[in-house]
């Protein structure tokens, strides 16, 4: 059963269980200091495929048969499938996914979706309109940089608050019934925000303001604070976005600093890997997530993780013309154990 707490905040009686996680990533992600949790690694940036594009749709294809494999499903057992990515019309999603036949539902939060992907699935598997649903993101840095800034051909200098664009994907299958190690109790839907900021090298400070909007709304709704939690998740803001989301928190009395880490902040060793303000994209925080932050979940390292993934809702017309960049964030309460 699902009920609404305060404002924006759905709470679930059973709370959908996580059967399994999967995340593949890129040769630059795999040099990092989360290389040992991926389940994929790949040393050829464009997998074998033709187009970075293509490369892409293979990340989010062996990502979600990754999943499926380690919980022993093949794809009609399950209901259905969320799935986004960056580029335009979701064609990674689409073309990696086509060969399942599994009822799919496209999704675009930018690099918020994994969030959202997994607060739909959850809203479905609680409410009976699933037994079992899947949750997938993922992006590529050149096929990113190709459709938002540049081709890497150009070789444009980027300033020090632009983020490199993750080449990985994750994915997790959700199902009503099980004994899995981690649950989704809550889930905080945000709204747009947007404080004028129209540079698209610097993605943090756009999406920051939408991350402190939906944390103080999920604390507001359900009564808690950032000591009730072992880790506040936020993805992807970066060493920029992150020290803004710590400034306009502050400003509202709620500290997390103790509590927060990032997933662009994560995924790369920044003194040793050229990427000035941090990692970004769709399969930034579905990575970390799906590799590191829910092993240590099953390992009881943490118990109580608020997942608060952000995204920038620009494309490359927006940007052209002018417009502002439009912050989305929406939050995940994950907890290990069962009922």
């Amino acid at each position: 059963m699902i009920q609404r707490v305060g404002e924006n905040t759905l709470h679930f009686e059973t709370g959908p269980c996580l059967l399994s996680w999967a995340s593949v990533a890129g040769k630059k992600e795999s040099e990092g200091p989360l290389g040992g949790y991926f389940d994929v690694c790949h040393e050829d940036t464009a997998l074998g495929g033709k187009s970075w594009e293509q490369a892409e749709s293979h990340l989010q294809g062996e990502s979600i048969n990754v999943a499926l494999q380690k919980a022993s499903l093949e794809p009609e057992d399950m209901d259905f499938i969320f799935a986004g990515d960056l580029l335009n019309q979701c064609i990674s999603s689409t073309f990696g996914l086509r060969d399942l036949q599994i009822p799919f539902l496209g999704q675009y939060g930018a690099c918020s979706t994994m969030a959202q992907a997994l607060g739909m699935a959850a809203v479905f598997v609680e409410s009976g309109a699933a037994r079992r649903a899947a949750a997938v993101t993922s992006s590529h840095f050149c096929s990113a940089e190709r459709q938002f800034r540049m081709p890497l051909e150009y070789g444009g200098q980027r300033p020090p608050t632009a983020q490199w664009t993750a080449t990985a994907s994750g994915a997790i299958i959700l199902g009503r019934e099980g004994l899995g190690p981690v649950r989704v109790r809550e889930v905080s839907f945000g709204r747009i925000t947007d404080l004028g900021i129209s540079d698209a090298n610097n993605m943090g400070a756009a999406m920051a303001p939408a991350a402190a909007s939906t944390i103080l709304g999920y604390f507001r709704d359900t009564n808690t604070t950032p000591e009730d939690f072992d880790l506040i998740l936020t993805g992807d803001l970066g060493r920029v976005g992150s020290d803004l989301l710590y400034t306009l928190l502050e400003k509202e009395n709620v500290t997390i600093r103790q509590k927060h880490n990032d997933g662009g902040l994560m995924l790369y060793d920044r003194e040793k890997q050229d990427v000035h303000a941090g990692a970004s994209g769709c399969g930034c925080s579905a990575s970390v997530l799906c590799s590191i932050i829910l092993k240590e979940m099953e390992e009881k390292k943490l118990r109580k993780v608020l997942f608060a993934a952000t995204g920038a809702l620009m494309s490359p017309t927006s940007t052209q013309q002018g417009e502002s960049i439009p912050g989305i964030s929406h939050l995940i309460f994950l907890e290990s154990g069962n009922p």
